[in-house]
């Protein structure tokens, strides 16, 4: 089944059927046990240290961007496991840093949200980069003091020294006081091990979604992030950062499918990059894109991608709720 099929009911979501990310989550975990299991779960880390990859791992699909580079996700994003008795909702949270500008408080929240809407939290962490301790401090602070159920995830084992899986479970089981496991998302060594464990800790109750969903965001969510997927690999330094990729128009009707898509960015010399001379980027862009749109869809597709000017919209709250991010009513706007 294509991917984009499978994820058809995500459009139904939009019009109130279902929940966003744990949006009524709290009233339906009172309904009778029905010998099933179900709740979320949050994978919690820094930026760059495989959430997303294990994410993808633990879903059974690649709905997650994953890039070298650090900070990839922008909002958290729902993936749903379904076996036999039950149904995990896993939540792959932006990465947990000390924000310094809007966009970066809002990812935050983001991740506080997902905390909190949790049955189980996973601290995400990566053994080959030595975590300081304002950063450990962060993630528990983020993780609150809720009723989550709360255990370590130590991923690239693959990667990994010996003496690196030594500090990092020594950190999870003393200052984090949670049960450890070693994982590669990559790989997949001990993904079904960290399932097995995880499915003990879900709480008694009737499935959220049906069996064969796979995602909660609509289609053209995950169609954008393709795009910006492209964008972090093609380009450096601050134009993955300072872009934001829209779908604002989608027909599915047609063959091949047409999609209109705009990518947002702060500055006029940004837009010239992505464009580049004679608009060669941009076609670069387009073709990269729509291979893996395609590849996702299961069908042929036109991509109408566009670029425009939005000036400082990673530091503007107006900008960045308008965009659809999380912004905390009690928050100041951080400038430069």
């Amino acid at each position: 089944m294509p991917e984009g099929e499978a994820l058809e009911r995500s459009e139904r979501l939009e019009d109130g059927e279902g929940m966003e990310n744990g949006e009524g989550m709290e009233n339906r975990r009172g309904l009778e046990n029905s010998g099933t299991r179900c709740g979320y779960v949050a994978l919690l880390g820094a930026p760059n240290v495989g959430k997303s990859t294990l994410f993808n791992a633990v879903v059974g699909e690649s709905l997650s961007i994953a890039t070298p580079k650090a900070q990839t996700t922008q909002r958290k994003i729902a993936g749903i496991r379904t076996e036999g008795d039950c149904q995990f909702v896993f939540l792959d949270a932006p990465g947990i840093l000390e924000p310094r500008y809007g966009l970066q408080k809002s990812l935050l929240h983001s991740a506080r949200q997902a905390a909190h809407d949790a049955d189980v939290v996973a601290f995400v962490i990566d053994p080959t980069r030595r975590a300081g301790k304002e950063e450990l401090s962060l993630l528990l602070q983020v993780a609150g003091d809720g009723p989550a159920k709360r255990i370590g995830v130590v991923t690239k084992v693959d990667l990994a020294t010996p003496p690196e899986l030594v500090a990092a479970r020594e950190w999870l089981t003393t200052i984090a006081e949670v049960p450890v496991f070693e994982v590669s998302g990559v790989t997949g060594q001990g993904i079904d091990q960290l399932v097995v464990e995880i499915r003990g800790l879900l709480p008694p109750g009737p499935f959220l979604f049906p069996e064969d969903d796979l995602a909660i965001d609509p289609v053209r969510f995950f169609v954008a992030e393709r795009i910006r997927e492209v964008l972090f690999e093609q380009f450096r330094e601050e134009i993955p950062y300072a872009s934001f990729c829209a779908v604002e128009e989608f027909r599915e009707g047609e063959s091949p499918v047409y999609i209109a898509a705009m990518i947002y960015v702060e500055r006029p010399s940004q837009k010239g990059i992505l464009i580049g001379a004679g608009g060669q980027a941009i076609r670069a862009i387009g073709v990269a894109a729509r291979e893996r749109i395609e590849h996702f869809l299961g069908e042929a597709v036109y991509l109408d991608l566009r670029v425009k000017v939005l000036p400082g919209w990673r530091r503007n709250r107006e900008e960045l709720r308008r965009l659809g991010f999380p912004v905390p009513e009690d928050d100041e706007e951080i400038r430069r």
